[in-house]
């Protein structure tokens, strides 16, 4: 059976006449993309690309992006994308780790390559079990790591969350993530080609742009900076995010104020949900049905998942058709990162409730133990989050002499230290209080927004040295 995912893709698309991307001065029918992935997929079999082979693709985000990548898919090759603010001394350990038959740093260039020639019509078997991409982990601590993703666990993906999140062909996705993350390539790009949507396409997220497209759109997702800045912006009003029956949120938590400041603001209440690099989506808020602030939903269909050892608050590890292959030319890291029974340890923390609705409190590794007592720092964070003049925490664990790590609270804002510790007592215990609330204009981030707290604890190791 031919399970490759572009062969999967181009025969669900219901009208070839439809508008695939819609730009500012320009609109690309599903034809004229699937033409364009053709005469791509030509340009690289004709440069000696074959089955098996990496592209590496360090680019701007364009509509000839995504059509490289389903060329890359036709061929059965495998796509490599690397985030656009790497470095080159970063791109060389990527280059050597992948061993990639072609780097292309502009997709645009290789589409004006491949235009006059004739496209490609065959598509390379391929079967559930080979490779499609591999995506490097965002590296907030340590070397990244190549998730090997197959055509299998994409497929699985996008089918699922079409079906959780009701996509049609009448959607109009408004699409302003960036394509080198699973985020925008594979759960945003997936939804729509698989249904035939069409999707009006940023290079960026820009307040303006967005404010003026959001009534023309059905769907948005987006990271949560997207929707604080939607908040800050008196532009965004009930009326201009009327037309649109889902706001979908990921890659990073949602604080919980801007949870209820957008339901205020707006009527509707964002969609949060779970994932990552190694599995795409892994839960999901229900589309009907209550979604609450904090939770990131329920399991998706065929995602078994498990809180390790049975605790009320522990490791979650799943197990299902999403799920990656391993870890690319790193099989001891890969037997690490299973159990004897096949679940993926995800090192996340969280817990599962009686009816299966999942909460994340943190990073296994961001865990702190202090005086021997565990603290998990969302604990910590939902309490400070909620105190006036703090606009976001980030807690963090650093060494202390008398009690191993201490708890310490890097918040943005303008608060008072003393009255933060203090208000905080009134609400935890007190080894989960702060030793020290530190004020910073604002939070280390990655590309993705998730805040880079291995770089707020080696800034701070020193805090408590004698």
């Amino acid at each position: 059976m031919q399970a490759n995912l572009y062969s999967v893709i181009a025969s669900a698309i219901p009208d070839m006449s439809a508008d695939c991307f819609v730009e500012r001065d320009k609109r690309t029918s599903y034809a004229e993309l699937l033409d364009l992935v053709g005469r791509i997929a030509r340009l690289l079999r004709d440069r000696g690309v074959e089955p098996g082979d990496r592209i590496v693709v360090q680019a701007p985000k364009s509509v000839e992006m995504v059509a490289l990548y389903l060329a890359t898919l036709k061929l059965g090759a495998v796509f490599v994308p690397l985030n656009t603010a790497y470095t080159r001394s970063e791109i060389e350990f990527f280059l050597e780790d992948a061993e990639p038959r072609l780097f292309v740093a502009d997709a645009r260039v290789i589409a004006s390559e491949a235009d006059g020639l004739e496209p490609l019509a065959e598509c390379a078997p391929r079967s559930a079990d080979d490779l499609a991409a591999i995506v490097y982990t965002s590296g907030t601590t340590g070397r990244s790591k190549g998730a090997m993703l197959t055509h299998g666990n994409l497929a699985a993906n996008a089918r699922a969350l079409c079906d959780a999140w009701a996509f049609t062909k009448d959607d109009v996705l408004l699409h302003a993530l960036p394509i080198f993350h699973v985020h925008g390539l594979f759960v945003a790009l997936h939804c729509a080609l698989l249904t035939g949507s069409k999707m009006l396409w940023l290079e960026r997220f820009d307040d303006a742009e967005v404010l003026r497209l959001l009534p023309q759109a059905t769907v948005m997702m987006g990271v949560p900076t997207f929707y604080t800045r939607l908040l800050a912006n008196d532009g965004f009003t009930k009326e201009v995010a009327a037309a649109v029956r889902v706001f979908i949120s990921g890659s990073a938590p949602l604080l919980e104020q801007d949870f209820h400041a957008f339901e205020a603001r707006t009527g509707k209440r964002i969609l949060e949900r779970y994932g990552m690099s190694e599995a795409a989506i892994i839960t999901s808020n229900p589309l009907n049905g209550e979604r609450v602030a904090g939770s990131v939903g329920y399991p998706l269909p065929g995602v078994d998942l498990r809180v390790a050892g049975g605790e009320e608050i522990g490791v979650i590890e799943i197990r299902g058709p999403s799920v990656f292959k391993g870890y690319w030319r790193a099989p001891e890291k890969t037997a690490q990162e299973f159990t004897a029974d096949g679940y993926f340890i995800t090192g996340d923390l969280g817990r599962k409730e009686a009816d299966g609705r999942v909460w994340i409190t943190g990073r296994a590794k961001d865990l702190i133990i202090s005086g021997g007592y565990n603290v998990y720092p969302k604990e910590v964070e939902l309490v400070l989050d909620s105190l006036d003049n703090i606009e976001e925490t980030a807690v963090i664990g650093v060494p202390h002499p008398d009690f191993g790590e201490a708890v310490v609270a890097v918040v943005v804002g303008n608060p008072d230290e003393a009255e933060v510790i203090a208000r905080a007592r009134e609400q935890l215990a007190g080894f989960k209080v702060p030793k020290r609330v530190i004020a910073v204009e604002s939070l280390p981030r990655n590309a993705l927004g998730k805040v880079q707290k291995n770089l707020l604890r080696d800034e701070h190791s020193g805090l408590f040295a004698r």
